[in-house]
């Protein structure tokens, strides 16, 4: 990681990983798979459905062993096209985050184990983790999860009844985060 001056978050990718209604409102999440509050907000922006969510990894080892490890699995998962429903097992059930876990969560979602492992040692694949987590970094993010949005306050007051009350808008990065029930 060379440069970490401040940049606005990009914008959507066509590699990002996105669920929802076309055309809704968009949230970008950054976030790791061993965060217990990422798992929180995942379950909740599934509960809110009328946003469109783009997931971005924001995996740093010196907060988790197996951060890095587990964002390289769903990136290998996503080869097989089983992102989110790699996502989603992860976020299930926490506690169980080692590799004979993991690879018994591939075979239950059908994907091909040895696939799976060659995929997730690809350096592709380590540099699109570096890639995310180092604009993450540049664009302000702090914690996991870090959210940005396109959507308007109406967007943001449904996530706030939801919980989900740090957000940022997409655009140029913002001095400190948005604090709690704010409008941004």
């Amino acid at each position: 990681m060379s440069d970490l001056r401040s940049a606005p978050v990009p914008p959507l990718r066509d590699d990002d990983h996105v669920r929802g209604p076309a055309g809704a409102p968009l949230v970008l999440v950054y976030a790791d798979f061993t965060c217990p509050r990422c798992a929180v907000v995942a379950q909740r922006l599934r509960d809110v459905g009328a946003v469109r969510v783009a997931f971005r990894h924001f995996a740093l080892r010196a907060r988790h062993r197996r951060a890095v490890p587990l964002a390289q699995a769903a990136e290998a998962a996503a080869r097989q096209g089983a992102f989110w429903a790699l996502h989603d097992s992860l976020y299930a059930e926490q506690g169980r985050l080692d590799d004979p876990h993991l690879w018994a969560r591939c075979e239950a979602l059908g994907l091909d184990v040895e696939r799976f492992e060659a995929d997730r040692r690809d350096p592709a694949v380590a540099e699109r983790v570096a890639r995310d987590v180092r604009e993450a970094l540049r664009g302000g993010a702090t914690a996991t999860p870090s959210l940005w949005t396109d959507g308007d306050e109406d967007v943001i007051a449904t996530m706030s009844t939801f919980g989900i009350r740090e957000v940022r808008r997409l655009g140029p990065p913002t001095e400190g985060r948005a604090r709690k029930g704010s409008p941004i």
